[in-house]
């Protein structure tokens, strides 16, 4: 009797991938037990507009953190505002990996992020502001430095403004000098910020960023 070779698991999951599958059907196996079929529903979605909405709402409630790549990945290449506003709330997470892919993912779209980056740098967390700080490093959009500038004028969060400073010491000019003097008299019992700025305006004086 001719011996007949037991197909595995991988192969299995292989032909099923291989087989037609539509928008509804991808959208279902979303729900699957096996992360490797959620990956690769979610990298086949990525062809589609519309799916913007089901990998959001995948997002919040997946456990995998391979699948919230995958997840992160596509959304990145949809660039809607759906797909903005969902990594925006990944910066909520109480999940630091996820925090970081998102914030990385949101560096990438500049053109995206720009109309609300205001918003987060004015959000009533002080975590999510810092972290949008740390977007604006990446952003390469002509307002950066005049929203670090204001920052560090009307934020009250030392560490928000310290970050801020940070980012100024790299890619500040001239019209930051009287914004960074004027945090350094308003936290001056602060030794770091004042190490910060002077660090700061050093660099800005010298040309040296």
């Amino acid at each position: 009797m001719a011996f007949i070779k037991q197909k595995t698991q991988q192969s299995i999951n292989e032909d099923e991938r291989s087989a037609p599958r539509d928008f509804d059907g991808l959208c279902l196996e979303l729900n699957h037990d096996d992360a490797q079929v959620r990956r690769w529903a979610i990298r086949d979605l990525a062809t589609y507009t519309q799916a913007s909405s089901t990998l959001a709402a995948r997002l919040k409630i997946e456990d995998n953190s391979s699948v919230r790549t995958a997840i992160l990945d596509a959304l990145a290449k949809f660039s809607d505002d759906i797909s903005v506003s969902a990594l925006v709330d990944c910066l909520r997470s109480d999940e630091a990996s996820l925090r970081n892919e998102a914030i990385e993912v949101l560096k990438s779209e500049p053109e995206q992020v720009a109309p609300i980056i205001e918003n987060l740098l004015n959000d009533s967390d002080s975590d999510v502001r810092i972290f949008a700080v740390n977007i604006l490093e990446s952003l390469q959009h002509q307002n950066v430095e005049k929203w670090l500038i204001s920052v560090i004028n009307n934020d009250s969060h030392i560490n928000v403004c310290a970050t801020a400073v940070d980012l100024l010491s790299e890619v500040g000019t001239e019209n930051a000098v009287n914004a960074l003097e004027n945090l350094k008299c308003r936290f001056a019992d602060e030794p770091y910020i004042c190490f910060t700025v002077d660090l700061a305006l050093q660099r800005i004086r010298q040309g040296d960023h």
